[in-house]
């Protein structure tokens, strides 16, 4: 299992921003984006509140760059793992693999992500919240651009049924991330045993039509 902490940029030696992102992931993850008071943030990483408005103007900021530090995370780990492979149905294989392959922290930015997907519909106020939904959304589209050429190479070659691939991309990409409702770490399920579960799932959805 990886060992990743991703981060949108260099940060010195003396910057608490990455601090306060794990601080936010394991709030936010744990205890609710609501119920997680922006002060309490400031008091675990030992801080004053006035510094952590350096960093971050707002909770629902610090929300949005963890969002779209997931995606980046998620966009960047798909093509990794599929670049190498070039067998269809390993490629997909490989894919859902490395959708489950995460750290615990990971998996709890993955579930902050599904559960606030509402706020990249929405133009923000906040200049510096609007910079990171619009980034969100950029890398939402990416991913699903990357699912669906993944599936439509798939149809080319025949190896999966012939069918709207955005569509079938979609499909995947909503079945694979919906574990992240349900999902607790040290649960009756492991990741693992999620992957291999929901790879079967996923190469029935791109097989042929049963009817």
């Amino acid at each position: 299992m990886s060992t990743r902490t991703p981060t949108a940029r260099k940060e010195g030696p003396r910057s608490k921003r990455g601090v306060i992102l794990e601080a936010s992931i394991e709030r936010f993850g744990h205890d609710g984006f609501e119920f997680t008071k922006w002060a309490s943030i400031a008091d675990q990483v030992g801080i004053g509140q006035t510094a952590l408005y350096h960093y971050f103007e707002s909770k629902a900021h610090c929300l949005l760059t963890i969002m779209s530090l997931e995606l980046e995370r998620s966009l960047e780990q798909f093509k990794a793992a599929t670049s190498a492979v070039e067998d269809d149905v390993a490629r997909l294989e490989a894919a859902i693999e490395s959708a489950y392959g995460l750290t615990e922290r990971e998996a709890l930015s993955a579930r902050i992500l599904l559960s606030h997907m509402d706020l990249l519909t929405t133009a923000r106020v906040s200049e510096r919240e609007e910079v990171e939904r619009q980034r969100a959304r950029t890398l939402v589209r990416a991913i699903e651009d990357e699912w669906t050429a993944l599936v439509q190479q798939g149809m080319d070659s025949g190896a999966f049924a012939p069918r709207d691939a955005r569509q079938t991309g979609q499909a995947l990409l909503a079945l694979i991330i919906s574990v992240w409702r349900w999902y607790r770490p040290g649960g009756r399920q492991s990741l693992a045993d999620i992957s291999r579960f929901m790879s079967g799932a996923c190469l029935r959805l791109v097989g042929p039509d049963p009817r």
